[in-house]
Formats: C-alpha cells, structure tokens, sequence
C-alpha cells in the first residue's frame, strides 16, 4: 500500500466505528463502566497466551470482502480474512516490529542492494514447494503498475533469481522501507501456478487462495460466509484454532451477534460496537497500539495559511477535553501526527520525542499557552474572516469541530462549522475542488508501515497531502535522506529532526492517537491487539483461556 494512501475502510474504522466505540468508557483490557483518564490510557500488543484447542470460531468482518487478491483490492475486510492464509516475505509482529519470515535471511552488500533468502521447507496449500521463482514473480506482480503495491517499486532498478534459493532486489537509491513495505501486501508470495490458472477469476469466490500460511481458504460462499481451516502441511506451528467461519454484519446485527454468542469476536471497525458491547457479560476488550491518529489537517485558503495561526490554535486547543468528553478517555492526547505502532524501532528515543513536543500541542493549554497563542495571533495579524471547520455529524468529529471553534475564541478568532455527509467528507480527502470552501479538517490517518518516516513525506513540498501548501527545502532534503538511511539509528535520528520541523510549522495540528481494539469471548485469549492484526496470522495465536 502507498504510505500515503489512506483507504476509505480505515477512515470508517477511526474516525465512526472505532471513535464511536472510544466513547463506551471501556477499561483499556476489559469492559467496564466509567470514563478512562486519557493519562493512564495502557495499550497493549497482544492478549495473554492460549492455552487449549479450540475446534472452530465464528469471527465478524463488517463488510463482505471484494475480492481475495489484496493485489487488486486492499481492502480491511479482506486483508483481515486473508492475513492468516497468505504469508509474506518479512511479517509484522505484535508488537509492531518487523522481521524477515519467507525471506529466512537479509543481507545488503551494499546500500543499494537487498538479498533474499528463500526459505527452504516451505509448502504452498496445493502442496507444491514454494521457491525462488514464485517470489520473483509475486515481487513483479505486486510492481505492476495496475496493481495496489506498484507504489511501493519506484525505486526499485532490478528484481532477479540470483541463486536456487535467492532473489535480489537493487534500488536507485537506498530504500529504508522496503523491507517494511515487504512485511504488508507488497510481501505477499503468491502461487504462480495457482494464479494464473484462476486468471480473471483469482481472488473471487471458488477459488484456491494461492498461498502458503497456517490457515487454508476451504469456502467462500458468496453473500454468507468465508471458511478457513488450518493446514495439516504448515512448515511451522499448527494454530490453536482448527476452523474459523467469517460472516459480516453491520451495526445492530453485529452487535446482537456477539451479544448472543453467535460470533465469538471482532476487530471492532464499525459504528457503535464497542460501545454497545462495552457492559455484555462473556465479552472482553483489549486496546493495542496503532499508527492511527485524529488530526486537523489546514487547506491553503483562509487564516490557518499562516504557520503562527496554526501553532497558535496548536497551543489553544483542548486535547485532554476532546478525549474526556467526547471519547470516554480511549483516545490519548498526542502531539505528532502518527500513533505509537508506527516505533517499531528506537521506541525510547520516539517515547522521548513525543514526550518533547507536547510544549507544541499541550493535552490541556494552561495560561502561559494561551497567552503566547494570542502573541502569535497578533504577530500574524488576525484573519478577518472566520475559519471554516470540515467535518460530518459524526459524534467523534463534530466534538472535535466544536473544540476547534471554542479554541479559536479563545484566542480571539472566528470559526464556523461546515457538515456534510459522510460520503461527501471522504471526498474531502481526495478532491481539492471538495476542499474548496473549507479551511480546515476535522480528519484521520494512518500508516501502513511502523516506520514514522511512512508518514513524514505527506509533508514534501510535491506532497498531494501537503494541502496548506508548506515548503522547506531543508525539510524535504532530511525526509529524502531519512528514507535512504538503512541504519535505524541514524533514521530515527534524522525522523526526530523531521518531526519537530514538521510541529514547529504545524502543518497538521495533531489531536490524538487512536488505539485498535479487539472484542473477543472471555473465554478466547492470543489474538494480537494492536493494529498488527492486517498483516499478522492474528488467528494462529487465538485458542482457550484454559487448556
């Protein structure tokens, strides 16, 4: 997936499912009553341990997937079906690390050049063995520029079978994040074989799955359910669980499913959920770290095209306020744009990071930010006309927008709120003619990488993302050098340096970090918690509490 790309399914899933359910009050491992004091909000990678067997499951998606071939249509619902049957070249973990996994080893000669190990021992579900060839034709696959992943190979030069057992990838110039883009779909080993027999066909219902994981595609019944089983010839540890049946549902009836014992569990994406299932007897939920994050993203018309107006609302905004009042204390105060799950590296020096900006986006603005917020406006000259806020009626951005509008006031300026229907805000997103009459949004993103750097290049000068049109040669000159620097040390460094040019010029005003969260039988345990769920065999680690 492009780093920069932000799916539609993920914007339900943070800004109208998950924010909805943060409004529960629900402890941060199981359901209780109360709102949690965003300070000591605990998120967690993982769920303890399985101990037993368990023959099958029923697991609810929100949404019926399009399609199985990630390679035409990313898409959440599938992804989350498709993670536990597809493997990958690296593989995410719970907690947000990567490490190399059908690439048994790495190795860089140079710079400019990634060696593959193929693991030996490795067997598609056709029982054929997986090889160098197949990984050569799925890293072209996914390269092709029709294709979800194409973003990933720009600055790939060459992909070539280098040895019986070895593929070599060389780069234009250094790639930091490609082996990150290789533990997500651009990873993903196909079949060859299986692939093109299906054609046109791959992907769709009544066909094999192509792949080589713990679990086997053994049913996809269209309109009802997608059965996967565990595969007797895994190459490595058979899953707790034998047999996991996938139905989706929507609102209520996804609801009265789990309520009832119809469904033992669900990555919670659509609206009310959590919420709703906060208090249910037999039900647990757990809260892990995600790259997500709630922000104001400025347009490039109006009052917050000035840098000292945006820090200026930074200072004034009451972030701990948004988090109590409107999300039950689920979500936490941030001051960066990318959530924690994006530290899969250096995570003291990001924690100390973080910990250093809050001077720009206090979680509750005392006198002394206030008052330097109105030196900033004066500065500036105060706008004359009032700043226009995007968002829609949803209950998690329309608290938002009136904390913006109270912010503003607070400093002495105007703002009105503009809401529009859901589908005509996702276009907000994507349109800049939709943005035209907002200055700006009450917004959403994340990353699918945990590498900060998967979300400082939204700042780039040529950035689509960049909207208030921000530019600083320096800027793009240390993004540019990040993403070519392998050692993580160094990277992290230079990430640091990137994120406070970033805050000092606001040019998203970050909100909050927003957690993923897993609704599971009390009687399940080892499912991961964080957002590693989309790239990780989260289904392998689930089974009994109790042996």
């Amino acid at each position: 997936m492009n780093r920069n790309k932000r799916p539609a399914v993920t914007a339900a899933l943070v800004a109208t499912g998950l924010l909805t359910a943060a409004c529960s009050g629900a402890d941060t491992t199981t359901a209780t009553g109360g709102a949690v004091d965003a300070a000591e909000l605990k998120l967690t990678p993982t769920t303890p341990a399985a101990q037993g067997t368990v023959p099958k499951v029923n697991w609810l998606l929100e949404d019926e997937p399009d399609s199985l071939d990630l390679d035409t249509q990313g898409t959440s619902a599938g992804r989350v079906v498709l993670t536990n049957v597809c493997e990958r070249l690296y593989q995410l973990q719970p907690d947000m690390t990567v490490k190399p996994f059908l690439a048994e080893k790495a190795a860089t000669p140079d710079d400019k050049t990634l060696v593959l190990t193929v693991r030996d021992g490795v067997t598609f579900h056709d029982g054929s063995e997986l090889t160098a060839d197949d990984v050569l034709w799925s890293l072209k696959r996914h390269a092709d520029p029709d294709m979800e992943q194409s973003d990933e190979f720009t600055n790939v030069t060459s992909m070539t079978r280098t040895g019986a057992n070895q593929v070599t990838v060389r780069f234009r110039t250094p790639d930091a994040l490609f082996t990150k883009a290789l533990a997500g779909d651009a990873g993903i080993v196909w079949n060859k074989e299986q692939v093109e027999k299906a054609g046109q066909d791959f992907g769709t219902p009544g066909q094999t799955d192509a792949c080589s994981g713990p679990y086997q595609l053994t049913n996809w019944k269209s309109g009802d359910s997608i059965t996967i089983r565990a595969y007797d010839g895994y190459w490595g540890d058979q899953p707790f669980t034998k047999e996991l049946v996938f139905r989706w549902a929507s609102d209520s009836a996804l609801v009265n499913a789990l309520k009832t014992g119809a469904a033992d569990g669900t990555f919670a994406e659509s609206p009310n959920t959590a919420s709703a299932l906060r208090a249910t007897k037999g039900l647990a939920q757990y809260y892990g770290p995600s790259t997500a994050t709630l922000d104001l993203i400025p347009t490039d018309r109006g009052g917050l095209t000035d840098p000292k107006i945006r820090r200026a609302l930074s200072l004034a905004l009451d972030r701990a306020g948004i988090a109590k009042s409107g999300y039950g204390g689920l979500v936490e105060p941030w001051a960066s744009p990318v959530g924690s799950g994006s530290w899969g590296y250096q995570k003291a020096e990001f924690t100390a990071a973080q910990k250093e900006l809050a001077a720009t986006a206090p979680a509750s603005p005392d006198a002394a930010d206030i008052t330097e917020a109105k030196k900033l406006v004066k500065e500036a000259g105060a706008p004359t006309d009032p700043i226009v806020i995007g968002t829609d009626a949803s209950q998690g951005r329309t608290v938002i927008a009136n904390a913006v509008r109270a912010a503003l006031q607070r400093i002495g300026l105007e703002g009105t709120i503009k809401t529009v229907p859901t589908a005509q805000f996702e276009e907000f997103y994507s349109d800049p003619q939709a943005r035209a009459e907002i200055d700006v949004l009450a917004g959403d993103w994340y990353i699918s990488k945990s590498d900060p750097m998967g979300f400082y290049d939204n700042g780039l000068s040529d950035s689509s993302n960049n909207w208030v049109g921000f530019k600083d040669a320096t800027y793009d000159q240390k993004v540019k050098q990040a993403l070519s620097t392998l050692d993580d040390a160094e990277r992290a460094a230079l990430a640091i340096d990137v994120q406070k040019r970033f805050a000092d010029a606001a040019v998203w005003i970050p909100v909050a970090q927003v957690p993923s969260v897993l609704v599971l039988s009390d009687k399940l345990t080892g499912a991961p918690a964080s957002q590693a769920y989309l790239y990780y065999p989260w289904a392998a680690g689930l089974g009994a509490k109790k042996g």
